[in-house]
């Protein structure tokens, strides 16, 4: 499936469209004894769904393409539910849930920037591109995208792992964190390893990348080299950490993150 993003509305009323639509962070999926997908249709009315605002997201296979946003109490009919993004990766496939995750933050940015942030007058969409413009001060404002780095630290036949505090028991993954105002990639890695465990990394690679709309992040994943250092946690972030070896891993993220990309990647895994 080929998406092409737009800003610029592209269907007509009676014409079938995608319909991401969302009540909170729960995406809205038809549901049949064959599996999940995405509804298709001119308008959500036959699910018993009324969206709150839409936003046109553009092109998929020629298709129009919507994410909306619903109520909390919404009701679906009895051939759809609301189900949680992450745990529908599985059934949406790569595409679909890439899809879904930008419609996720187009409708949580559209939802929070309703007003002007500089005047706190209502907003208008900017008509050449995605945007909100503020029509008494001029303020233009973007969807909202929140850098961080994700990094496999390597000692010899060993991977750093550790357990953030958020994590279900027994869960471990690389590190990550947030970039901060005036760093670049390679300054926050360097911080947020040493930061969390103590350690210094050398021979930073660049990896690959994975928006990750959780709440809009984009991850940008590096491999890195043990460079020095002992393992030092604060156990108030990081509860655990630890070298791990290839064929003795913890129990580790699902397929669907750059982060069991990092960890199938040093122990060999296509």
């Amino acid at each position: 499936m080929t998406f092409t993003p737009s800003y610029q509305h592209g269907h007509e009323s009676d014409e079938p469209v995608w319909w991401f639509a969302f009540s909170g962070p729960k995406l809205l999926v038809e549901v049949s004894q064959g599996g999940v997908r995405i509804p298709f249709a001119k308008d959500l009315l036959s699910l018993n769904v009324t969206p709150i605002r839409t936003q046109f997201l553009g092109f998929l296979d020629g298709r129009s393409c919507y994410s909306a946003e619903c109520g909390p109490d919404v009701v679906p009919a009895e051939a759809a539910a609301f189900r949680g993004l992450r745990g529908l990766f599985p059934d949406l496939g790569d595409e679909l849930f890439a899809l879904a995750g930008r419609a996720l933050q187009i409708v949580n940015w559209d939802r929070t920037h309703r007003f002007c942030g500089q005047c706190a007058a209502p907003t208008a969409d900017k008509e050449d591109e995605r945007a909100k413009i503020c029509p008494r001060c001029g303020l233009v404002t973007y969807p909202r995208m929140s850098p961080a780095i994700i990094v496999a630290v390597r000692k010899e036949k060993q991977i750093l792992l550790a357990r953030a505090s958020r994590f279900p028991d027994g869960l471990y993954s690389v590190l990550a964190g947030f970039v901060e105002p005036g760093e670049t990639l390679e300054q926050c890695l360097r911080r947020e390893v040493r930061e969390e465990t103590g350690i210094d990394v050398q021979n930073i690679e660049y990896f690959g990348s994975q928006a990750w709309p959780f709440p809009n992040s984009l991850m940008i994943a590096f491999t890195a080299d043990y460079a020095g250092g002992e393992i030092t946690i604060d156990k108030k972030e990081i509860v655990d950490a630890g070298w791990f070896s290839a064929n003795n891993l913890p129990s580790i993220p699902d397929k669907l993150s750059v982060a069991r990309r990092l960890i199938d990647s040093f122990a060999g895994k296509p």
